[in-house]
């Protein structure tokens, strides 16, 4: 069945609405929202998430031909332990863990309010 063409009701969209703006003006969103700002503005963040992230993907890679080197090993360790140690890497990271269980407490009250699972209603069902 295709519910795209379906309209929200104009009381169920307000309501919408107004809980979006509510959680974007929310603290742990406005944190999150500047420490990801920071984490984009420092190049060298930025670079150093995406190296890892790669060297990750090439270490499953070779992991998974079992041809992985000591040196692979040593080298995820130290850019690691480098993102680990980066105050913009590490505010960005507890921010977005702030948001998410932010988002995850106004889903249970929502489910408490309405008896049902809210979280559950809001995902795409798999099925045709």
């Amino acid at each position: 069945m295709d519910t795209n063409n379906q309209s929200i009701p104009t009381n169920l969209l307000q309501a919408t609405t107004t809980l979006a703006e509510n959680l974007l003006q929310s603290e742990p969103f406005m944190h999150y929202h500047k420490s990801y700002k920071n984490f984009e503005e420092d190049i060298q963040a930025s670079l150093l998430l995406q190296n890892l992230s790669q060297t990750q993907a090439e270490l499953r890679r070779k992991q998974s031909q079992s041809k992985i080197s000591e040196e692979d090993l040593n080298r995820l360790r130290e850019l690691q332990q480098q993102a680990q140690s980066n105050q913009i890497i590490h505010e960005y990271a507890e921010d977005q863990q702030a948001a998410i269980e932010y988002l995850r407490e106004i889903n249970q009250e929502i489910s408490n309010l309405i008896g049902v699972d809210f979280g559950s209603l809001a995902r795409r069902s798999g099925c045709c």
